[in-house]
């Protein structure tokens, strides 16, 4: 709205001065209200960002619902659009132009590599209980990783992806562990061959595995949910013959740990759970480029004894045909900044459809289950809502996933990072965190520029605009991603290992990012720093990690 200036305590000029100063300095953020004093503003460090002209956010109530409903919360154009607002219009060029509070810290491009270049590790995750608790075992954590051979470019490594594994001792703080996190890399999760076993058509150029989510159960059973995937390609590594074949899967398996390292035994069978079924979730026949993967499964404390799941979809509309309705816009009566429901269908926004799914298990060994609604669409808005996980705190439900910049709809634009939205039940109307805008935690971006790509930086785009991706959210606010790109369009280095952990606050609607926390200063915690709070021991025993 145009007249926002007037309702900050300070002016615009001064919230720049400071975001600049903050975004491009070693300062703590516990000294941004010292630097305020200074200038005269009393207040910087409650402020909330100023606001370009533009719609106003979707009304969203936070109600829950029953999780068999169909009612379905929506992450709106007008919400998405005011990422956008809160973007500084003269950020020049390779500054960052969204708000500190928002923003992961910069990481320096002289970052150590975890796997000591034995391979590629991006998307990541620990081993959970059902209450996203993260487990050590008899004294090593362990964390599952997406990895692949680096003889392989690195753009290439998301068809070759395999699950790996990885361990250290537990309780060590990361100030105490070697520079790159302590980690020893396990080798890889499944024999050649395994995964591949459950696709009915075995004529499969190639066979990879996607994220997902691993629990532990008692006797050190591990259930390992995940996302199999067949490719159909020509002899050549071309045009595909026919689209992929993408399941949300299980394998289950022991891990035995000790003082001299991890192992598993098991993960020698698949069983398919999901297929997209057309009616809820896009199948390859509606679109050939459909999204369906990301496992997460957890326990609800109202719903006892339920098991559910949520996973990254698309909504179940033909490829060529979709369209946007007055709801996925989700303007306010009579907002000037509208747009028209015709205006955005003719923009090609309808090829972004994104979801998030919701499945429930109907046996307790978790190999049957069935679709329920999506909990959450973004129309219009995005075609990715990837990694999704639902965190709960202080009685609330916290929806998280993350986006590229690169795959929003015409029209929409924001940083690569974590988005979140706050209700009251799993399936609630979910509203968009920060200012109705759903952005949590984003690399520092300048939205006035085209972002370019992670192979190929846009010149006048920060340093971080691709630093990190696949952010995933740990207890007490900690988040963890690995490194895709960092540096300019004439000096950048490409990742292939995990970011410093860093820490947001959590308070209902709202987080800002910890400036205070870490070991590597302005935020940033230790390099690959997935940390566990709970230990089981071999006679099955759980106790609280000495720290």
């Amino acid at each position: 709205m145009a007249d926002k200036a007037s309702e900050i305590l300070f002016p615009v000029t001064h919230f720049n001065l400071v975001r600049t100063i903050l975004m491009n300095s070693k300062m703590s953020k516990s000294t941004v209200p010292i630097l305020g004093a200074f200038m005269g503003v009393a207040t910087v460090a409650v402020a909330e960002p100023y606001l370009q002209p533009g719609p106003e956010p979707t009304f969203h109530t936070q109600e829950a619902f029953s999780p068999e409903s169909n009612f379905t919360a929506k992450w709106t154009r007008a919400d998405a659009r005011q990422i956008k607002r809160m973007s500084d219009p003269t950020a020049g060029s390779r500054q960052n132009s969204m708000p500190a509070e928002y923003t992961m810290p910069s990481i320096p491009q002289n970052f150590p590599d975890m796997s000591n270049e034995q391979v590629w590790v991006w998307d990541s995750w620990p081993l959970t209980d059902e209450d996203a608790n993260q487990y050590s075992v008899n004294g090593q954590e362990i964390i599952f990783s997406l990895v692949a051979d680096r003889n392989l470019g690195f753009d290439d490594r998301h068809v070759y992806a395999k699950i790996g594994y990885f361990y250290r001792p537990a309780g060590i703080p990361a100030d105490q562990r070697p520079e790159n996190g302590g980690w020893t890399y396990g080798g890889l999760v499944f024999d050649e061959g395994v995964t591949g076993e459950i696709f009915e058509d075995q004529s499969y150029s190639h066979q990879t595995q996607w994220s997902g989510s691993a629990r532990i159960f008692p006797g050190g059973e591990i259930k390992l949910f995940f996302t199999d995937v067949a490719f159909y390609r020509d002899e050549d590594g071309g045009p595909d013959i026919k689209p992929y074949d993408s399941r949300l899967a299980l394998s289950v398996g022991h891990v035995h740990a000790n003082k001299h390292g991890v192992r598993f035994t098991g993960f020698n069978k698949v069983t398919s759970l999901l297929e997209a079924d057309g009616t809820y979730y896009q199948t390859a026949e509606q679109n050939p480029y459909y999204n369906f993967r990301d496992p997460f499964t957890f326990e609800d404390p109202a719903h006892p004894g339920e098991t559910y799941m949520v996973f990254e979809g698309n909504s179940a509309m033909d490829r060529t045909t979709a369209q946007c309705d007055a709801d996925d816009l989700g303007y306010r009566d009579g907002d000037p900044y509208a747009e028209t429901v015709t205006q955005v269908n003719a923009s090609g926004a309808p090829f972004q459809i994104g979801n998030v799914g919701l499945a429930r298990a109907t046996n307790d060994e978790l190999t049957e289950w069935e679709f329920l609604p999506p909990i959450l669409s973004a129309n219009c808005v995005t075609d990715q809502t990837e990694r999704p996980q639902i965190y709960q705190q202080d009685g609330k439900y916290y929806l998280f996933t993350i986006s590229h910049s690169t795959t929003y709809a015409a029209g929409i634009t924001g940083p690569e990072g974590v988005y979140g939205f706050v209700g009251n039940g799993i399936r609630s109307d979910y509203q968009p965190m920060n200012q109705g805008s759903g952005l949590v935690l984003g690399n520092p971006t300048n939205l006035n520029y085209w972002p370019g790509s992670p192979f190929a930086p846009d010149y006048n785009q920060h340093p971080g605009q691709f630093q990190s991706y696949s952010h995933y959210v740990m207890p007490d606010g900690l988040i963890q991603s690995f490194i895709d790109t960092i540096g300019t369009k004439e000096d950048f280095r490409r990742g292939g290992t995990l970011a410093p952990t860093i820490r947001i606050e959590i308070n209902g609607a709202s987080s800002t990012v910890d400036y205070s926390y870490g070991v590597n200063g302005y935020g940033l915690g230790g390099w690959a720093d997935i940390p566990a709070n709970l230990n089981v021991n071999s006679g099955g025993q759980v106790k609280p990690l000495k720290k």
